[in-house]
């Protein structure tokens, strides 16, 4: 087995497809949302009213910043989906054209990366989320099933004389050290 992708065991039963491609030449699997998701729109509350204020040349305190930034904060959709691949693959995660155009709705990093030790890890058994931001002006309601991404298997380089690394993954999302 090359690469591919597996349901992950605690949603084994919940009626989850693999990412498919939709047509001959694509290059994307597109990842459906695992379960209902209500992705909240970032043009609420206190990043609106921060907006404001600095619109209004009005100085804010360190804490009405930081409640406002809160509010932009992406969201993970899962997909209840685990990806396989050679040690010198990595799954690249994309927006679907689609989702800005239609929903309003984008990856805020414009990329996602699944390493090949991203698989079956200890903390999450390598689940694929898929990071999100609502940049509508109303609360976007995921559904079940409904296509929210999409991932394509890429290979990658290494740079001559590199030392190579020797730490193993120990987490799941976001695990690896800054």
């Amino acid at each position: 087995m090359k690469r591919g992708f597996k349901i992950v065991s605690s949603k084994k039963d919940q009626d989850i497809h693999l990412p498919q491609r939709q047509t001959t030449r694509a290059a994307g699997y597109d990842f459906a949302a695992s379960e209902d998701f209500v992705l909240p729109s970032i043009w609420k509350g206190n990043f609106l009213k921060a907006l404001w204020q600095i619109h209004q040349q009005k100085k804010l305190t360190d804490e009405e910043f930081k409640v406002a930034d809160s509010c932009l904060k992406p969201y993970l959709v899962p997909t209840g989906i685990k990806a396989y691949m050679q040690p010198d693959e990595f799954l690249l995660l994309a927006n679907r054209s689609s989702g800005p155009f239609k929903r309003r709705l984008i990856l805020p990093n414009g990329i996602g990366i699944v390493d090949a030790d991203y698989y079956d890890n200890d903390s999450n058994e390598g689940e694929i989320f898929f990071q999100l931001i609502n940049y509508g002006l109303r609360d976007y309601h995921i559904k079940k099933g409904e296509r929210i991404g999409q991932g394509i298997f890429m290979p990658y380089l290494t740079a001559d004389g590199e030392e190579q690394p020797t730490a193993k993954r120990t987490g799941g999302f976001g695990s690896t050290k800054e």
